[in-house]
C-alpha cells in the first residue's frame, strides 16, 4: 500500500516492498518510525554535514526524511534495501549520499549520530551491538525505537551490558526510545566477544553447522526442518534443484549428500542466509560446491521459466514484525512458473496456515506427503 507519511512537514509516500503485495493494508512505516524523526528534529541532532548511521530500516522511512545528509544504511535484507531504493525513487530524492551496507560490511567511521530500529531477532540485536561498542565512542550519539510491548527490562539490559548506560523515553502512540551512552573503555567484558557464527553439529550426520546471527534456529535442527528432511522427494542425477527461503542451507545440504550429482541453487533474501548457507556448502561437501550457486533476490524473480526439476520450500508467515502470507503466495506462484512440466513444489508448513487450498489454486493440484500435530509436508506438481 502507498501511503502518506507525513512528519515535520515532510509529505512523503511510502511503500512496502515487494510493492505488488496480496496484503496492501500493511504500512511501511510505524510508530516508531515517527517517534524517533519527531525526537531528532526536536533535539535539533540533525546538521547539514551530519554523517547518520541507520540500522535495520526496514523501507526507508528513516532514510528518506535525510536525503540531503550522508546516510549509511545497514539491514541484512535483500528486500529492505530494494524498498529503500524504491521509496527515494517513488519520491523523487537524490541517492547520492545514500549508501546502503548490508548486516557482513563493516561499519563506516566518523559516524555522529545511530538511528537504530530494534530487530526482532535477540541474537541479531547482541551481534549488532557488539560491533557498534566496538566502532564507535561516546561522542557517537545512539538512539533506538520499537513498539513499547517489544522492549522488554531484558532487551534493556543487553543495552545495559553492551553498550553502557540506558534509559528509555516515554511511551507515545505505544512506541518508545532507548538512549544509551557507548562506552569507550575497552575491557575484557566477555559479552563483547561475538559467538557468530555458531558451529553445531547436524544430527545423525558428520557434518558441522555455522549459522550466523539472523539466521533461524542457531544452534540446533529446528522441528520443522527435521520434520521436512524426513519427508523429502528422492532426487534424480544431474537434477536441477531450488532451495527456496534456504535459511542456513540444510536442506539443499541433505539433497547433495543423498543425491551427490544433483545441481543445487539456493535462495533467501537475508545477507547473513545467504552467507551461512554458501558455508554450510563449502565445508561439509567441498566436492559438490561448484554444482550450487547461492542467490539474493525477492523470491524467484527473474529466474528463468521451466528451468528447474524440484523446489523445496519453508515458507514464512511474517515479513519483519507484521504476520502476512504474501511471501508464502509469491513463493508458491514464482515455483509454478519456475518449474518445469512434470516438476514438483514441496512445502513444509504450520498445519493451521492452509497452504494446501494456496496450492491447489496455483497448481489445481496438491498431495498430502505426510503431517504430525504441528506440521503438513505438501506436494504439488506442475501439469
Amino acid at each position: 500500500m502507498l501511503s502518506p507519511f507525513i512528519v515535520n512537514d515532510k509529505n512523503l509516500f511510502l511503500e512496502r516492498f515487494p510493492t505488488g503485495q496480496v496484503n496492501r493494508s500493511l504500512q511501511a512505516w510505524d510508530a516508531a518510525d515517527e517517534y524517533l524523526l519527531n525526537y531528532v528534529t526536536e533535539q535539533q541532532l540533525i546538521k547539514a554535514d551530519t554523517r547518520i548511521l541507520i540500522v535495520n530500516d526496514s523501507f526507508g522511512a528513516l532514510a528518506v526524511n535525510f536525503s540531503e545528509q550522508n546516510v549509511f544504511c545497514v539491514n541484512d535484507s535483500y528486500l529492505s534495501q530494494a524498498g529503500i531504493k524504491n521509496n527515494f525513487e517513488q519520491n523523487h530524492l537524490d541517492d547520492n549520499q545514500l549508501n546502503l551496507l548490508s548486516s557482513l560490511d563493516e561499519l563506516p567511521g566518523n559516524i555522529d549520530i545511530i538511528l537504530f530500529k530494534i530487530p526482532k531477532s535477540k541474537s541479531m540485536l547482541s551481534e549488532q551491538l557488539i560491533a557498534i561498542r566496538k566502532k564507535y565512542n561516546e561522542q557517537t550519539v545512539f538512539i533506538a525505537s520499537d513498539r513499547a510491548k517489544d522492549i522488554h527490562s531484558s532487551t534493556l539490559k543487553q543495552f545495559e551490558n553492551i553498550l553502557g548506560s540506558t534509559k528509555t523515553s516515554l511511551a507515545v502512540k505505544k512506541a518508545r526510545l532507548v538512549f544509551s551512552t557507548l562506552n569507550s573503555k575497552v575491557d575484557n567484558n566477555p559479552l563483547l566477544v561475538s559467538p557468530f557464527p555458531t558451529v553445531w553439529t547436524l544430527e545423525k550426520t558428520d557434518f558441522t553447522i555455522s549459522n550466523h546471527a539472523n539466521v533461524y534456529a542457531r544452534d540446533k535442527l529446528d522441528i520443522g526442518a527435521r520434520y521436512f528432511m524426513q519427508n523429502l522427494p528422492k532426487v534424480a542425477p544431474n537434477a536441477q534443484v531450488i532451495d527456496l527461503g534456504c535459511g542456513n542451507g540444510v536442506i539443499g545440504l541433505t539433497v547433495l549428500a543423498q543425491q551427490p550429482q544433483a545441481q543445487v541453487q539456493f535462495y533467501d533474501e537475508s545477507y547473513m542466509a545467504i552467507a551461512s548457507a554458501k558455508m554450510n556448502i563449502t565445508q561439509n561437501l567441498p566436492a559438490q560446491s561448484e554444482q550450487c550457486q547461492f542467490h539474493l533476490n525477492d523470491c524467484l524473480s527473474g529466474v528463468e521459466g521451466g528451468s528447474v526439476d524440484l523446489i523445496l520450500c519453508n515458507p514464512p508467515f511474517h515479513q519483519q514484525s507484521a504476520t502476512t502470507d504474501h511471501i508464502a503466495w509469491q513463493m508458491f506462484k514464482d515455483s509454478h512458473r519456475v518449474l518445469k512440466k512434470g516438476g514438483e513444489l514441496r512445502i513444509i508448513g504450520n498445519r493451521q496456515l492452509g497452504y494446501h487450498i494456496k496450492l491447489k489454486r496455483i497448481f489445481g493440484n496438491e498431495t498430502l506427503i505426510a503431517s504430525n500435530d504441528k506440521f503438513v509436508t505438501i506436494s504439488a506438481k506442475k501439469r
